[in-house]
């Protein structure tokens, strides 16, 4: 079985920051990692990330949501795994070798979970793009900004933060 590739968000995050010492607090502030899920571009600030995994193996758990994953064993620890286009109501994601595992950051500590996504697409920096009206859900109490890329591209941000108290994403259970 071939080893996962890990990418290790916490020393990226170092080795960017090492990078960006001469950037403003507001341009370093603007940075995201953009990632694709349910066929859409979403964001999510860098320090509201943790590690970003390939899809590891995961264990189903009976009577739980359908955008429930399960849980898999990271280094010893168990996290719990949500298929986030499933849980934003779209079509199951196919988990494939670009499929990843976006943890959610340190700042998290008491909640061990991650997000499945399709694709990582990597850093992104929202300083030069325009900020739009609010495009989701109504139910999306974790949605954040919608931003305009300077091709046209529409993507909005997962706020970690938000997602971790919300209701509809802490209650797996049926």
């Amino acid at each position: 079985m071939a080893k996962a590739h890990r990418v290790n968000l916490r020393e990226f995050q170092q080795a960017l920051a090492e990078r960006l010492q001469n950037k403003s607090a507001a341009q370093v502030g603007a940075a995201r990692l953009g990632v694709i899920a349910a066929g859409e571009r979403w964001l999510v600030r860098l320090s509201h990330a943790g590690e970003v995994i390939q899809a590891p193996p995961i264990t189903p758990v009976p009577l739980t949501q359908s955008w429930f994953l399960g849980v898999t064993n990271i280094r010893g620890n168990l996290y719990s795994v949500t298929d986030f286009a499933r849980f934003i109501g779209r079509e199951p994601t196919h988990i494939t070798v670009q499929s990843r595992l976006l943890l959610f950051g340190q700042r998290f500590a008491e909640l061990r979970a991650g997000l499945i996504v399709q694709q990582v697409l990597g850093l992104r920096n929202v300083a030069g793009w325009t900020r739009l009206e609010a495009q989701g859900e109504a139910q999306w109490d974790w949605l954040g900004a919608s931003w305009q890329a300077p091709g046209g591209e529409v993507w909005r941000e997962i706020d970690m933060a938000r997602l971790a108290r919300s209701q509809s994403f802490l209650k797996v259970g049926l």
